[in-house]
């Protein structure tokens, strides 16, 4: 069991190529986990991979792995996802309508001012994906 500093996800090894596993995780909400799901409807799953370098680990195509991230690197991916844009949009929006600026046009511009802060974002993916290093562990047969 991993760490209460650590996220992990359950995951399968898709392939492994030039040190690089391509491993198939399942992303699920609170409701999937739920025992009324296929009453309510509201439960979602969503299969998400990832590249993970492998090193020296060796993985088969097939093989259960559970997938681990820092917590805290996974609170820094909530910060640049949607903290620091929340606050950009607030700042910019109270600003405009404080300087007299009308709400319609103050919401437009706030709006807009986001495009530059994602599209920094996408331009500076690579850089900021080298922060977040998930790990592979192998999964023991019982768990």
């Amino acid at each position: 069991m991993p760490g209460q500093h650590m996220i992990d996800h359950e995951g399968i090894v898709e392939q492994v190529r030039d040190s690089v596993a391509h491993v198939k995780i399942n992303c699920e909400s609170a409701c999937a986990a739920c025992h009324a799901k296929g009453v309510c409807g509201a439960a979602d799953r969503e299969e998400r991979y990832l590249d993970i370098p492998v090193g020296d680990g060796r993985y088969a195509p097939g093989e259960p792995v559970r997938v681990l991230i820092a917590r805290n690197t996974g609170l820094k991916a909530v910060a640049l996802g949607y903290i620091y844009p929340f606050a950009m949009l607030m700042a910019v929006l109270i600003g405009l309508v404080a300087a007299g600026v009308g709400e319609m046009r103050a919401g437009l511009i706030a709006l807009g001012s986001l495009v530059p802060y994602y599209l920094a974002l996408m331009l500076l993916r690579k850089r900021i994906s080298n922060t977040f290093t998930f790990t592979l562990k192998k999964m023991n047969p019982g768990s």
